[in-house]
């Protein structure tokens, strides 16, 4: 089921003022498709989210599922399975009552096949062996879990996460979200998961869509977005260690870090931003940005440098380098900027000019 987004906006009115929450979103969901939309809090995509399940009603725009115009449509009647953080699941329950509960109102249904359905996606999301437990024998993994087989169990034409795991620690994260990959591709039910988590989001996600204040900022495969970010607040957004940031210009077809010439541009001469992948340095002899080093961190096959440079958005940055290059502390060295790591931004309005 593929889903369409047309100039899609919700205005939120508060004490006389007006919060646009989405403006004017324009996006095209392939079907079987799983897309990620990812933001710092408060850019819209919760509610977007909610707009696609019915919870929130447009104020603008419209919401196609397929051909079929489900703008106005109510939510019970949109063949949607919708995934919280919070796993809202009935703690009196068990496991199985949970995630047949939605069924029972399904009158083309036996109880045998309620059942079968029940059985079916315990063993999809692997927790059919713990079908007689109440949520409080559970742990926060596998209570997600229960959420997304009582999401799918009503076999869905979309199927919507909203941070779903948020509430979980590290290892359970990591996980659960190579679980939830593995569920939508065995199910081909395309799917639309919120998070705020870049590194998730750019993991499992067909797509992402970046959005901030409302609007979206940039669409694309993972990597292509990390590759070519079209702003500064993308190429920011993505990445850890986060994108370096320095103060540049442009000159006589040369693009400057203070005095050192980092590289060569059609560009024509002005004031600049600069944005290097913390990948993007090698240190060589022949190197023309100079870096003070602060600190050398190890981390197994790769070297975490503490660099410092005047020219630098904060007063340290961090690049990565290989385990084996022979770097000391509180030394200067010269590194050499790779091209296709290094971004150049309108000092005005931050879109990337090269």
């Amino acid at each position: 089921m593929d889903i369409r987004l047309v100039n899609l906006t919700k205005v939120f009115n508060d004490k006389n003022s007006e919060v646009r929450a989405v403006d004017n979103l324009n996006i095209d969901i392939p079907s079987g498709k799983l897309i990620g939309l990812l933001g710092p809090s408060g850019c819209g995509k919760s509610t977007t989210l909610y707009m696609l399940a019915g919870l929130h009603e447009p104020s603008s725009g419209q919401i196609f599922f397929g051909e079929e115009d489900v703008t106005n449509l109510p939510a019970e009647k949109r063949g949607i399975g919708l995934v919280f953080q919070n796993y809202a699941l009935y703690p009196h329950l068990t496991v199985r009552k949970n995630i047949l509960f939605p069924l029972e109102n399904m009158k083309d249904l036996t109880k045998a096949e309620m059942n079968e359905r029940t059985e079916k996606y315990a063993r999809l999301v692997g927790i059919e062996e713990l079908l007689d437990r109440k949520p409080k024998q559970l742990s926060g993994g596998q209570q997600q879990r229960v959420a997304i087989a009582r999401a799918l169990v009503k076999e869905p034409r979309v199927l919507l996460l909203d941070e779903p795991l948020s509430n979980l620690d590290a290892r359970l994260r990591l996980q659960t979200r190579e679980e939830i990959r593995r569920i939508q591709r065995e199910t081909g039910i395309t799917t639309v998961f919120v998070t705020h988590d870049q590194e998730e989001a750019m993991s499992i996600s067909d797509e992402i869509v970046v959005m901030k204040f409302g609007v979206m900022q940039q669409i694309g495969v993972p990597q292509d977005v990390y590759d070519n970010p079209v702003n500064l607040f993308v190429a920011k957004f993505l990445g850890t260690p986060p994108i370096n940031v320095f103060d540049g210009y442009i000159h006589d077809k040369g693009i400057y870090i203070g005095e050192d010439r980092i590289g060569d541009t059609e560009l024509e001469d002005q004031e600049v931003i600069i944005g290097i992948r913390p990948e993007g340095f090698e240190v060589c002899e022949e190197g023309t940005l100079s870096v003070h080093v602060a600190q050398v961190e190890h981390i197994g096959r790769d070297m975490s440098i503490i660099g410092e440079n005047p020219f630098s958005e904060k007063p340290s940055f961090r690049f990565i380098i290989p385990s084996e290059t022979v770097v000391e502390e509180n030394t200067e060295i010269k590194t050499r900027v790779k091209p296709n790591k290094c971004f150049v931004f309108n000092k005005a309005t931050e879109e990337r000019l090269q």
